[in-house]
């Protein structure tokens, strides 16, 4: 799991804390880290700058002296081959003496015989790709738009939103929890004892009379794989690139953009945790959803143009004729969102672990979702997600949200509730530690203590007994205090 430091402070503040110091202080809470990256810090002295003026090199056909404002109140002379700039242009020049990705340094120097104080560059020379910067030249200068001609003179990496710094961790498979931003957001809450804020999803009513039900039907054949499954409608749908915020979040995170709609469903399944799906609501005969087993020897063909042979052991989600998507693996290429969609379906749903990982493993496939499904997430989990994918979409214009949702509930987990028992965790773990700071810990773990008895909540399907709960208590107490003691056997 790939963690952004700036996604984490949307959540629990991280300031005054060093990457190093973060990293071993959640090693040594359980959230084990394998490396960290600092995004940006190989492009330096790069800033957004307007070609003032073009003139011809007197001695080449395709070179360009352009007078540059850069800000700081003094032309510089840039001279370039680019054919996609003119006068106006907003670009990201690189000022000597300037570093960019794969080690390239820029100085002064001269071309034929002009000299020329620097470099524009291409979003490639930047270390981006035509996903992060669509409908942008490939082979060309990046000419940003002018929403950008309050930052001429400005770091480019503060423009472009490229300064990040990213945590790898590694995360154990009994936490599934924390293959999200905000389940790392809890782990970094509670290690550094800071305060979390995971606000609620606000979708505003569209209030036009139009009602989901008048688009969609969802019936669950197969409640013994499928815990849950919701889902919205969302209309007038808007296919577009989503903004540049949005798509440096993915970037970092290691996701690559592709449209709004799809980014969100991403967005959603990275912030929450909670895997997603948009179909094409046209393509879905019937207008109705069926969560089913396949039949054996149905032909599927994925998003990426695979053809699979289905059998009865996988679940699919399938319209009145056909199957649409292998559950909490992949979608099917006859759903998926195209620049002609004016309809989704978003899709949030909770399948039985064992079963996504049978058929990802029968089919050949492992995706982002499989892999955070096959780990047993939690239902309760769905609605939030949902909520999420709607307000974005919202947020970003990309549609209008149609009024109430789906909600099909089958198979609801039993609450874990555990007895509070202070003076066995002290024997398990050697400690002598006050109740009250044993229930302490516990609450900042999001667990009710009251009544000589522990709410385990429902993220945290790790915690079924006494020693799972030692086992948070010591770790968040920490693991360095815990006194030692020598092996011994017990009569």
């Amino acid at each position: 799991m790939n963690l952004s430091m700036n996604w984490l402070s949307d959540f629990v503040k991280t300031d005054g804390i060093e990457i190093k110091e973060y990293c071993d202080r959640m090693t040594d809470s359980g959230s084990k880290v394998e490396s960290y990256t600092l995004l940006g810090d190989d492009v330096r002295n790069v800033v957004v700058a307007r070609i003032k003026s073009l003139e011809k090199h007197p001695d080449s056909d395709h070179l360009q002296i352009c007078q540059m404002d850069v800000g700081t109140g003094t032309d510089v002379q840039i001279v370039t081959g680019a054919g996609n700039v003119f006068e106006g242009a907003i670009v990201p020049a690189a000022l000597p003496v300037a570093t960019l990705p794969g080690g390239v340094t820029i100085k002064p120097g001269k071309l034929r015989g002009v000299p020329s104080d620097g470099m524009l560059c291409s979003f490639g020379e930047l270390g981006l790709t035509a996903h992060d910067m669509p409908g942008k030249e490939e082979n060309g200068i990046l000419i940003l738009d002018e929403s950008f001609a309050p930052m001429i003179g400005k770091d480019i990496r503060a423009a472009l939103l490229l300064s990040d710094k990213v945590v790898e961790f590694e995360i154990t498979s009994n936490r599934p929890d924390c293959l999200s931003v905000i389940g790392l957001a809890r782990e970094s809450a509670v290690t550094f004892d800071r305060p979390l804020h995971v606000p609620e999803p606000t979708v505003k009513p569209l209030g036009d009379g139009d009602d989901i039900s008048k688009y969609l039907s969802v019936s669950v054949e197969a409640p013994d794989l499928c815990y849950r499954y919701m889902a919205k409608v969302v209309k007038n749908v808007r296919i577009a690139p989503s903004p540049l915020w949005l798509r440096m979040r993915l970037r970092a995170a290691g996701v690559r953009p592709i449209n709004n709609i799809v980014d969100i469903t991403n967005y959603v399944m990275l912030e929450y945790g909670q895997p997603m799906h948009a179909f094409d609501y046209k393509q879905l005969e019937g207008s109705a959803i069926r969560v089913r087993r396949a039949a054996d020897g149905e032909a599927f063909r994925s998003l990426d143009e695979t053809d699979h042979v289905l059998d009865s052991s996988m679940l699919v989600i399938a319209d009145e004729k056909k199957a649409c998507a292998l559950a909490g693996v992949m979608g099917g290429a006859n759903s998926e969102i195209t620049d002609e969609t004016t309809t989704v379906v978003f899709e949030s749903a909770c399948f039985k672990g064992t079963s996504v990982r049978v058929t990802g493993k029968k089919n050949g496939m492992r995706t982002e979702s499989s892999a955070r499904f096959e780990k047993e997430l939690d239902p309760e989990n769905c609605y939030g997600g949902l909520m999420r994918a709607c307000e974005l979409v919202q947020l970003l214009g990309a549609g209008d949200v149609v009024d109430g949702l789906v909600d099909e509930y089958p198979t609801k987990k039993p609450q874990v509730i555990l007895p509070f028992e202070p003076d066995r965790y002290n024997r398990f773990l050697g400690t002598s530690l006050a109740e009250s700071e044993m229930k302490s810990i516990l609450e900042k773990l999001e667990c009710r203590v009251a009544d000589g008895k522990i709410c385990v909540p429902s993220f945290r399907g790790d915690l079924n007994c006494m020693q799972d709960i030692a086992e948070e208590i010591g770790r968040i107490h920490g693991y360095n205090s815990l006194p030692s003691t020598c092996i011994r056997a017990e009569t």
